[in-house]
């Protein structure tokens, strides 16, 4: 390992770039002017909660800007030493962090898979005891394509997936398989939610599959119709998820 790498995972380091970064996504959610599609959705979200945010990666950050005052939300990052910065910021941004694995397509074939399996079980208490949980949906390395684990936590909790993505007109984009954005300050933001989706505790494969296409595409409405909201048609449809480009804009 190298030595920047070494100092860069020292709990102290690591304790003080966690809280900039959360003094940073702060200032970011302050400067931005968002707009909610819809509008005045608060009602809606309360007779809803408690519900799984599905998020595509690269998101994990800025889907705090959408918790209000009143609500619990958890959401689950990884045990590994490059957790440990996230898990600092968006604890401070009121989020609760459960460290585990996340629940992949593997746990709809072996409830008992290692680590995914810890990774459900910690989600599924968590909406039990009425906190709503943020979740990434896509298959890991690969943008913007559905996985089961998000389903597979829908049809075991009994609770809905809500499709839903932060974006902001200003951001820095990272060359990374999944795409991230780190939103900028003072731009325009927009927080969308999406029609929720419903998993059947006894859904057969056929319509499992269906549901997990149209979750693919519900998300990926709700992030293009983010992108449009603030004026960034170049981050819409096919060529935002296919574009390998890394720069601030």
């Amino acid at each position: 390992m190298s030595l920047v790498k070494r100092i860069g995972r020292a709990p102290a380091v690591q304790q003080v770039l966690g809280i900039l970064a959360g003094a940073y996504l702060r200032l970011v959610r302050r400067t931005n002017r968002f707009t909610v599609e819809p509008a005045g959705p608060d009602a809606w979200l309360d007779g809803l909660s408690p519900f799984i945010a599905g998020m595509w990666h690269g998101q994990h950050t800025m889907i705090s800007f959408m918790k209000r005052p009143h609500d619990r939300i958890a959401t689950i990052i990884s045990r590994s030493a490059d957790g440990n910065v996230n898990t600092i910021a968006l604890t401070r941004m009121g989020v609760r962090v459960i460290r585990a694995s996340g629940a992949r397509g593997r746990v709809v074939r072996d409830a008992k898979a290692k680590g995914g399996a810890e990774g459900l079980r910690a989600m599924l208490r968590a909406l039990k005891a009425g906190e709503s949980v943020a979740f990434s949906a896509d298959v890991p390395k690969v943008s913007r394509r559905a996985d089961a684990g998000i389903l597979t936590l829908a049809r075991f909790s009994g609770r809905p997936i809500l499709p839903v993505a932060v974006v902001t007109s200003r951001h820095w984009r990272f060359d990374s398989w999944d795409r991230a954005c780190l939103g900028l300050p003072f731009g325009r933001g927009a927080m969308v939610y999406g029609t929720p989706i419903h998993v059947p505790r006894d859904v057969e494969p056929e319509a499992f599959e269906a549901l997990r296409r149209q979750l693919e595409a519900e998300m990926n409405r709700v992030h293009d119709r983010a992108y449009t909201l603030v004026g960034r048609l170049d981050r819409v449809g096919g060529h935002e998820r296919t574009a390998p480009s890394a720069l601030p804009a």
